[in-house]
C-alpha cells in the first residue's frame, strides 16, 4: 500500500496530537485546570511523534510488514502543518481563538513508494511485474471544521478534500480523497477519534498500480487486466491517545490508532488484489509523541 494511502493511519495514530486535544477545562485529580481555550489556541507549539505500524506490504497486498514511523505538527504564527506519512499538510488559514469554525486551505506535497521496492511486496507474481517509479504528488485541499459541537468547547468535527497529481511521471495521474474526522477530549489526558475517508483516482493510476499488461502477464502468470478510473477504495479509522507526563496540552503521550481500508471495483478484481492479494486491507499504529 503506498504510503499516500496509509497516511490518513500513522498520520492519526502517530500524531493523535494533530487534533484540536484540548482537555475539558476542569480541576481533576488535584491538579490545576487547563488553560482556557483562548490562551491554548493563541500561541504556538509543536508537537513530535515516533513509532511503529503495520502496513499492506503493497496496495492490495494480503501480507503486512513493519515499519518506522514518525511525524511532525505545529502552529507557528498561525499557519498550521502537519506530516502524515510522507504527506505535508500546510493550513494558510489562520484560525481564530476558542469554540468556533475552522476555516482550512492550503498546499499538500508528497511522495508515493507504492511497489517502488520489490523486497517490501511479499508475493513472487506481483514481484514480477516490476519496480514503479516513486511518484511526486503536489497539490492542495480545502476544508470546513467547528470546535466545540458534541461533548464540549473542545471536540472537533471537520469536514475535506485533497486534490493532488503526479508530477515525476510515476502514474501520472492524480488522487482526489474526501474526509470526514471526529475527535474529543475524555479528559485532562485522554483523547479519541474517528476518521473515514475514500480516494477517487485517475485511469493512469489504475493502469499502473493494478492493470497486468501481456508482458507483465507472461511474466507474473497473473492473467491480463485493464483497470479503469474511478472510487478506489474506502477507509475507517479510530485512535486514542493517553497523556504519560503533563496533560493534553503539553509532555509526552501514548498515542496508537487501527485502520480498515476495502478496495472498491475495477480496483477490488484487479489480479493483484483479487489473486496475489486481499481486497480487505488492515493498518496499525503505536507510538510516543511530545508536545511543547
Amino acid at each position: 500500500m503506498p504510503i499516500r494511502t496509509v497516511a490518513p493511519l500513522i498520520g492519526v495514530a502517530l500524531a493523535l496530537c494533530a487534533a484540536p486535544a484540548f482537555a475539558q477545562n476542569a480541576d481533576t485529580s488535584g491538579q490545576p485546570p487547563l488553560p482556557q481555550p483562548e490562551v491554548v489556541t493563541g500561541g504556538d507549539s509543536v508537537s513530535i511523534a515516533v513509532g511503529v505500524a503495520t502496513i499492506p506490504g503493497y496496495e492490495g497486498s494480503d501480507k503486512n510488514r513493519v515499519l518506522p514511523g514518525a511525524l511532525i505538527r505545529g502552529t507557528v504564527s498561525g499557519i498550521s502543518f502537519i506530516t502524515r506519512g510522507a504527506q505535508l499538510f500546510v493550513d494558510v488559514v489562520p484560525n481564530k481563538p476558542g469554540p468556533t469554525w475552522d476555516f482550512q486551505l492550503g498546499p499538500v506535497a508528497g511522495l508515493n513508494f507504492d511497489r517502488t521496492s520489490l523486497k517490501n511486496i511479499n508475493d513472487t507474481r506481483v514481484e514480477a511485474l516490476g519496480k514503479r517509479k516513486t511518484a511526486i504528488e503536489v497539490g492542495g485541499y480545502t476544508g470546513i471544521g467547528k470546535t466545540g459541537v458534541i461533548t464540549s468547547d473542545y471536540d472537533k468535527l471537520s469536514v475535506s478534500v485533497s486534490y493532488v497529481q503526479d508530477i515525476n511521471k510515476a502514474h501520472k495521474s492524480y488522487i482526489i480523497t474526501p474526509e470526514i474526522d471526529y475527535g474529543t477530549p475524555l479528559s485532562r489526558k485522554a483523547y479519541v477519534g474517528l476518521s473515514a475517508s475514500a480516494s477517487y483516482v485517475g485511469g493512469e493510476y489504475a493502469d499502473t498500480y493494478f492493470s497486468v499488461d501481456r508482458a507483465g502477464s507472461l511474466a507474473s502468470t497473473l492473467p491480463v487486466y485493464n483497470a479503469g478510473k474511478g472510487w478506489k477504495n474506502y477507509q475507517a479509522s479510530a485512535f486514542a491517545t493517553y497523556s504519560l507526563t503533563g496533560d493534553l496540552l503539553h509532555g509526552l503521550s501514548l498515542v496508537g490508532g487501527v485502520s480498515y481500508s476495502r478496495l472498491l471495483g475495477d480496483f477490488a478484481r484487479s489480479p493483484v488484489v483479487s489473486i496475489a492479494g486481499d481486497r480487505n486491507q488492515w493498518l496499525g499504529a503505536v507510538g510516543l509523541a511530545y508536545t511543547f
